[in-house]
């Protein structure tokens, strides 16, 4: 992802998804079943011509930065869904400068979906081959990516409850003190203590 810094806004450029590449593992909803997932070749051009496309920060609807209407540029070449975009929003101006920007996702509610049985380690691969692209992100360090070079599968509480869910492919990056297993101090003070016993 390249990003340029200017006084009152920054341009970010980079590929959301690399097209016909596996995602790391992600988990079946339903039936907790793991899976790799591909973005079939020609998915993300036929979205495009559907509908505008909003830019969003981390996946937050409250958080709109823009859409394809306005200073978002999205296209689908042979690598993948390359974006640009010059964002004036304070925030985002903070996280670019502080190097909090991390990469792109997306969103999308996915209308086509093939399947390949026992494709790798014993996981199946879903291709999609259409969908409804409803927006891309701008992640920062509360997300973590789990595609390569592209992002992870979550949902939203009150999106599971409609016909047509919408998919995500970045997940909260939690780092909290309860997260860290406690450093075993006793040898080293141990040690230091054998060492004012000499003194």
């Amino acid at each position: 992802m390249r990003i340029e810094i200017r006084n009152d806004s920054v341009e970010i450029d980079g590929y959301v998804n690399i097209v016909r590449r596996d995602s790391k593992p992600l988990r079946d909803r339903s039936t907790g079943q793991k899976y790799l997932e591909q973005i079939v070749p020609g998915a993300f051009q036929r979205a495009l011509e559907k509908n505008p496309v909003l830019l969003l920060l981390d996946h937050e609807r409250g958080r709109v930065l823009g859409s394809t209407e306005d200073n978002l540029q999205l296209e689908e070449n042979v690598i993948g869904l390359r974006a640009h975009a010059v964002v004036t929003d304070p925030e985002v101006i903070q996280l670019a400068r502080d190097r909090k920007l991390r990469g792109w996702s997306f969103g999308f509610i996915p209308r086509n979906v093939s399947e390949e049985e026992n494709a790798r380690d014993g996981m199946s691969r879903r291709y999609i081959e259409d969908m409804d692209l409803i927006e891309v992100s701008l992640i920062d360090t509360r997300k973590i990516p789990c595609y390569d070079d592209t992002f992870i599968e979550t949902r939203s509480e009150d999106e599971e409850a409609q016909s047509d869910v919408l998919e995500v492919r970045a997940d909260y990056f939690v780092n909290s003190p309860k997260d860290k297993k406690p450093i075993d101090l006793s040898n080293f003070k141990a040690r230091i203590s054998a060492l004012d016993s000499k003194l």
